[in-house]
């Protein structure tokens, strides 16, 4: 109890913050600090009460809070759309170009030919018209949303068919199943888990089916003793029974990404689907959205659907995304960040990593290092392209001394953090997501990380 006695006073721990500091959020930190205390004293868990110590525990948590937890990261994974760290990176042109719509005013709802209010649903839609063929399109929040918006505007109460094969589930828990369940549609599962034939559809097919729908499998591949339904036979049964065929491509792309074997989005709007949803921030490389393409009257549908007011987008994203089409209208695909990213030839992959080597050779600490560069495989991420390998190149570094594992860990540490892995006891950085600017801050990082491990 005498624990608790000793616990120091809020009023002599603000005293070692000057003015500069934020009272309020001093004031927080502090009674956070204190809170977690007494817990601790209250558990028997082992305490020292230091006031020095105390406030300079402050003192880091006030700029790390300053800083915010949103911040950059240095991607060395070598994964393009690594979901983990915001998927597709955003060309800086592209921010350039969205800038003065942000910043000021726009016409997000207003319509400049009548000079009244008007909808934000037709922002971009020119654009996807042109580029897939589709009649219309629409814009939500993400393809999750996207999902459950087709499903609950035109299966409410009926059945929707879909391959046991294809019932998935990706990052954050989204399963489809539970996706159809919510949406208020009935899941009837069509076929076994290895083979799906077009008769297991034909057969599931009742008064009361809706829709066929297709799920791209994001992030798994079954091989061997496997047979599914090609993409382009679903919209004619659909057709043929007069019910609605969908396509969940998930991570859908407007032009051919090299080493991908998912089709594009006008591939899928030439064979017939009258709905197809994707995800602008994969393999489209754009902002986080969820993509709608589909005939005009599901469209207008969907519009009529109170859920859409939720699922929405803002100006942000609109922006952005407008930004992006046009430039695959213009064919500038090299000026789309996640193309540049998966367009590099191994060639001027040996060339970054080369350069990496010789700025980390020439600091002072880094002698103790083992430095290789070598070929490797990696994946697309962001649930695209599934169980596809990409040749990179990357760095395959060991320290005399130090464990790999401590290294990578000591890297995330780093301001600005950098994200590697570790393989087979090496630290590996792939130079494929290492942009040329941030070379020299990795081989600062490596040092800085060394001297605080030694």
């Amino acid at each position: 109890m005498n624990l608790f006695r000793n616990i120091p006073k809020k009023d002599k721990l603000l005293s070692y913050f000057d003015l500069s500091y934020n009272r309020k959020i001093i004031s927080y930190l502090i009674d956070n600090e204190l809170d977690l205390l007494r817990e601790k004293i209250k558990n028997n868990e082992k305490v020292e009460i230091n006031e020095a110590n105390f406030s300079s525990n402050i003192k880091k948590q006030y700029n790390d809070l300053i800083e915010g937890t949103l911040k950059y990261v240095i991607n060395a994974t070598g994964i393009v759309l690594h979901t983990n760290l915001g998927r597709a990176p955003i060309s800086e042109n592209i921010i350039k170009n969205v800038l003065k719509v942000l910043s000021g005013y726009s016409n997000l709802e207003y319509n400049l030919d009548l000079g009244e209010r008007g909808e934000r649903y037709h922002h971009a839609v020119e654009y996807l018209k042109i580029l897939t063929g589709c009649e219309d399109a629409i814009i939500v929040n993400n393809n999750a949303a996207a999902v459950f918006l087709i499903n609950n505007t035109f299966n409410r109460n009926k059945e929707v068919l879909i391959s046991r094969s294809e019932l998935v589930e990706i990052g954050g828990s989204f399963r489809i199943p539970e996706v159809i369940k919510n949406s208020g549609a009935i899941l009837k599962e069509v076929g076994t888990t290895n083979k799906t034939k077009i008769s297991d559809y034909e057969s599931n097919i009742t008064e009361n089916t809706s829709m066929i729908m297709k799920v791209h499998k994001s992030n798994y591949a079954i091989i061997g003793f496997f047979e599914e339904v090609d993409y382009k036979d679903i919209p004619q049964l659909a057709k043929k029974y007069n019910i609605l065929s969908y396509c969940d491509l998930g991570s859908g792309s407007l032009n051919h990404i090299k080493n991908c074997n998912e089709p594009l989005l006008s591939d899928l709007i030439g064979y017939g689907y009258d709905l197809v949803s994707a995800s602008g921030d994969k393999l489209l490389g754009s902002a986080q959205s969820g993509i709608i393409l589909g005939k005009k009257h599901l469209i207008d549908e969907l519009k009529k659907n109170q859920l859409l007011r939720m699922l929405r987008v803002d100006k942000i994203t609109l922006a952005i995304l407008q930004e992006t089409l046009k430039l695959y209208l213009l064919e500038k695909f090299e000026e789309i960040k996640t193309n540049q990213l998966f367009s590099q030839s191994l060639e001027i992959l040996k060339k970054k990593a080369t350069k990496l080597k010789k700025l980390i050779t020439k600091i002072e600490n880094t002698n103790q290092l083992d430095i290789e560069i070598k070929e490797i495989e990696t994946y697309s991420g962001g649930g695209s392209c599934p169980m596809i390998t990409q040749p990179s190149i990357a760095l395959f570094i060991t320290h005399k001394s130090l464990k790999p594992h401590l290294l990578e860990k000591m890297l995330r540490k780093f301001k600005p953090p950098i994200i590697s892995r570790v393989q087979n006891d090496k630290l590996i950085l792939d130079v494929r997501t290492i942009f040329e600017e941030d070379l020299q801050t990795i081989a600062n990082g490596l040092s800085w990380a060394i001297n605080q491990l030694l």
